[in-house]
């Protein structure tokens, strides 16, 4: 087997963005190195003046270098068909990779972490940074921070670890089976393999424990695993799988708790990577105000940050649709309730009653609104399989969730809420759970007024 062990340096942390500066490859047969190529390269931009401090590399010293376009025949060729040797080799392979598809040249190898690899053989060292194993192995380390250095201190450390590797790790890392070489730097692949194929929430933590990403899955172990395999080049991707160091979960019952509990857990936890489930989800509200006459109004209106609605709505139209039936059948203003927008509701005669009359048609208005709210439970799959799944809306809010036993008769709303675990009112849960309802019938139990 032919191994080609890299080392770039480059002006950025992610390759989308950043541009590399300097190359070195050493092609190594398992026993020697047979071959290898190292140079500088111009990145075509400025290389940011800590990265000079660190590197020694310069904008005058890559000023003269071949672009990358230039050298990507010869890279490629050492490359291609090898095996791919880097100390944390996703970056270094999403670097040289998309420099080389910009090229027309597409990478298909398969790829060895030397970081990885050592914590497997070497077990127990203080750091697994290439200076610090350098260091406790005692290998040798010269112009450090460099292409050509640090890729030499990374065959002689993969040369000890060859020599060493009596459990054949090296042979399981290459398995086309094996997901190792996708994982992120810091997180033992048992994590990925203990998982359950079962529906549930998981948690992604960084190395001191903080949720940084919370996600759900109806199998557990699919859904963590996709994370990690052909990761992006883009800097938040990146940057996220370098932060993963640790993969915590609970069990759900079906995909519909799951899905409930991850919307709840990232209101709670606001993970950093979890960007799209941060907005407002239910755009408009019907607000009840009293105006400077004393007329109880109403209005539909998108959503205030400070304002609690009677009710929310995804779309506009939903809500002037329900204001409209609450007008005609309680025979409120359509004035009073902004409804008079059109030439016919101007010619339309406003209000004769006095305050205190109107106020109680809109009082009676909304507390049929509230009465007619529906109160529901939807059940399912539980975790054991002695009991169900319980999700409850109670009086159009969602109340909580939990698990009964099947021995138990659902029927009873107030011994069924000494049971569930409630949780926080939230649109978007809402409308999950209508609409499984919806599609579900048959999993639905209603419940009159209690």
């Amino acid at each position: 087997m032919i191994y080609a062990i890299v080392d770039i340096e480059t002006t950025g942390g992610y390759a989308s963005a950043g541009s590399i500066t300097e190359v070195a490859v050493y092609v190594h047969d398992g026993e020697k190195v047979i071959d290898s190529f190292e140079t500088l390269v111009n990145p075509r931009q400025p290389i940011p003046l800590f990265i000079q401090s660190m590197t020694g590399i310069t904008n005058e010293m890559v000023a003269d270098a071949p672009v990358f376009e230039a050298i990507a025949p010869q890279v490629f060729e050492l490359l291609n068909d090898k095996v791919f040797v880097a100390h944390n080799v996703n970056f270094d392979f999403s670097f040289l990779n998309s420099a080389l598809q910009s090229c027309g040249y597409h990478l298909n190898i398969k790829k060895l972490c030397t970081v990885r690899l050592t914590r497997k053989i070497f077990t127990g060292l203080p750091s697994y940074s290439l200076g610090n194993i350098c260091r406790s192995l005692e290998i040798p380390i010269t112009n450090r921070h460099r292409a050509a250095g640090d890729a030499m201190a990374t065959v002689f450390l993969f040369e000890r670890l060859l020599k060493n590797d009596r459990q054949s790790y090296i042979y399981q890392f290459l398995k086309k089976s094996s997901k190792e070489q996708y994982l992120p730097l810091y997180l033992p692949k048992e994590q990925i393999e203990q998982l359950p194929r079962k529906p549930g929430v998981y948690y992604f933590r960084d190395k001191k424990g903080k949720v940084i990403y919370v996600g759900k899955a109806k199998s557990l172990k699919s859904r963590v695993s996709s994370h990690f395999t052909h990761n992006g080049t883009g800097r938040q991707k990146q940057e996220f799988i370098r932060n993963v160091h640790h993969i915590s979960y609970q069990l759900c019952g079906t995909e519909l708790m799951a899905a409930v509990l991850e919307e709840t857990e990232i209101k709670k936890l606001w993970p950093i990577y979890n960007t799209s489930r941060k907005q407002i989800d239910f755009q408009y509200g019907l607000y009840v105000f009293e105006d400077q006459k004393g007329y109880t109004r109403l209005a539909i209106e998108r959503k205030r940050k400070h304002l609690r609605p009677v009710y929310t709505f995804g779309l506009m139209w939903e809500g002037y649709r329900l204001l409209w039936n609450m007008v005609e059948r309680h025979q409120l203003s359509p004035k009073l309730c902004f409804l008079d927008k059109t030439k016919e509701m101007d010619k339309m005669q406003d209000v004769d009653d006095e305050p205190e009359i109107y106020n109680k048609r809109v009082e009676a208005a909304l507390q049929t609104l509230h009465d007619e709210l529906p109160t529901f439970a939807v059940i399912g799959d539980g975790i054991e399989p002695d009991q169900y799944s319980c999700l409850l809306i109670e009086r159009g809010r969602f109340y909580g969730m939990g698990y009964i036993s099947k021995e138990m008769k659902v029927k009873k709303l107030s011994t069924i809420k000494k049971i569930l675990t409630p949780y926080i009112d939230n649109d978007f849960i809402r409308d999950m759970i209508y609409r499984y309802a919806e599609a579900y019938p048959e999993k639905r139990i209603s419940f009159g007024i209690q």
